[in-house]
């Protein structure tokens, strides 16, 4: 029983398997459009063979009215009874042939046609009071031998009009179309046979990509996401699979990168306070004696998990914005106007550690459509960062230009610079410069500018120098200009805490 019973699983998984059911689907249709083929041909012959004869019985016909006198004599056929050639043609028309008045009465006649059988009266008297040749097929009951009569008028000598119908044997011409027909369709099994043998290969070649997916995709682990397909160079839809494939690979590697380097980075930030904190738990439980011991240990250990606190909710809401749960509330924002109030705010920051703080507005239409949270964020971020590396006596400059399609906003300064080789990693996850101090801030902060300029179709660029200043350019598209009566009214600003 478990025996049978795996080999009719088995039978089952290959007939439901999608090269079987395609074999299948072609051979069906093939056998189906070689009967429709076959029943097409034996009309198309049968009606060859049919319009031949016609044509026969016509010259017959021609011929007939040649040979046959009607006179005051009768009815007789005049050819040279030794000319072999005219013999034979007489002995032809004459095999089946009747003739009657128009009455309908037989006057001549052959034996064969006797067989046949008569036209009757009605019959012969619409031929000839129609005057039209028609064409019939008839069988002989004796021998079972079909003609085709070709029925019609001749005159007589006096004018008068008699019927003569004239046939041919067409038991070769029903032979020849069955003979076909039996040929065909016993060859038909073989042709059925072939293109099985066929439909099964092409089924297989054509599946032959998905089964290359299927079996990469089933070598796919963690560890090498960075196995892809050979095109195969058709640019067909087995080439969209493969490409639509490895666009999922590159996809899916990158997500997981993402996610390596995110364990890691999460990591190394967490290690540093979670330490700081069991230092600090250990000192108050083994070496403090005293309650402003014990109270250093407890401030110590909460301005740690206050660290963590922020790097966690920084994380969380950098985790939303790149997945797309963070919604953007896009409204009409007067760039010029933000930039300016923001900065006013900073004076107070700048002025503490000795900075000067510069902002530059346009008088010109700079609008753009963006979320005003988002923004905030994002220009109180880069105000942060410059004043932040900027030291006592430099300058910070902020500068908005309004140009005809977009907004750019400016932020440079004289501070320490970055180098180089750092340039091309200040946008990711917890990247700090080396020699920055790492007390100020986490390294996310720019990761989220990075994310809010892309999430609202803009760009970002740095330069930098060592020791000569940083300089930050972010391009909006901005809001086509509108007549001064079609301003909508600005929301009021609200305060963003930038993420460092």
């Amino acid at each position: 029983m478990p025996a049978a019973a795996s080999a009719i699983v088995r039978i089952f998984r290959f007939t439901r398997a999608l090269r079987f059911r395609i074999a299948v689907s072609y051979i069906v249709f093939f056998a189906l459009l070689l009967v429709f083929l076959g029943g097409v041909f034996r009309r198309v012959l049968n009606n060859i063979v049919y319009t031949q004869t016609q044509d026969l019985l016509k010259d017959d016909w021609d011929a007939m009215k040649g040979y046959l006198r009607i006179d005051r004599t009768g009815m007789n056929w005049f050819y040279d009874h030794t000319d072999p050639e005219e013999d034979f043609i007489v002995h032809r028309l004459t095999r089946a042939y009747m003739i009657a008045d128009s009455e309908g009465h037989p006057l001549q006649w052959s034996p064969i046609y006797k067989s046949i059988g008569f036209d009757s009266p009605a019959y012969i008297k619409s031929i000839v009071s129609s005057g039209e040749k028609d064409y019939r097929t008839l069988i002989d009951p004796q021998s079972k031998t079909p003609y085709m009569i070709v029925s019609g008028v001749v005159s007589g000598e006096r004018r008068d009009k008699y019927y003569v119908a004239i046939g041919r044997p067409i038991a070769t011409n029903e032979t020849t179309v069955q003979e076909f027909t039996w040929r065909y369709f016993i060859i038909l099994p073989l042709a059925v046979a072939i293109s099985a043998l066929f439909g099964w290969f092409l089924a297989g070649r054509a599946l032959a990509p998905v089964n290359d997916v299927a079996e990469t995709s089933e070598r796919i682990t963690h560890s090498n996401l960075n196995m892809r397909l050979q095109p195969r160079g058709a640019h067909d839809e087995l080439d969209r699979l493969v490409d639509s494939f490895n666009r999922m690979m590159e996809r899916l590697n990158f997500s997981f990168e993402q996610i390596r380097q995110f364990s890691t980075d999460v990591s190394h930030e967490l290690r540093t306070p979670l330490t700081v904190i069991r230092g600090q738990l250990e000192v108050a439980l083994f070496t403090a004696n005293t309650t402003e011991q014990y109270r250093d240990a407890m401030v110590n250990a909460l301005e740690e998990v206050e660290r963590l606190s922020n790097i966690v909710r920084a994380l969380l809401m950098l985790s939303q914005a790149e997945s797309g749960q963070l919604a953007l509330n896009k409204t009409d924002v007067d760039m010029c106007e933000m930039v300016a109030e923001l900065s006013e705010q900073y004076q107070i920051v700048a002025e503490s550690a000795n900075v000067s703080l510069e902002c530059q507005t346009t008088r010109q239409h700079c609008h753009i459509h963006a979320d005003r949270v988002q923004m905030e964020r994002l220009i109180t971020n880069l105000l942060s960062n410059a004043l932040k590396y900027t030291p006592a006596g430099g300058r910070v400059d902020v500068r908005v230009e309004a140009g005809h399609e977009t907004v750019r906003l400016v932020v440079a300064d004289n501070g320490v610079g970055i180098a180089a080789d750092h340039l091309p990693h200040i946008f990711d996850r917890f990247y700090r410069v080396p020699s920055a101090d790492p007390d100020k801030g986490l390294g996310l902060g720019l990761s989220f500018v990075a994310w809010i300029v892309k999430a609202h179709g803009g760009s970002i660029d740095v330069q930098s120098e060592l020791n000569k200043g940083t300089r930050f350019t972010v391009t909006l598209p901005a809001i086509p200009r509108v007549d001064a009566s079609e301003t909508p009214a600005l929301a009021a600003p609200s305060q963003a805490n930038p993420v460092n």
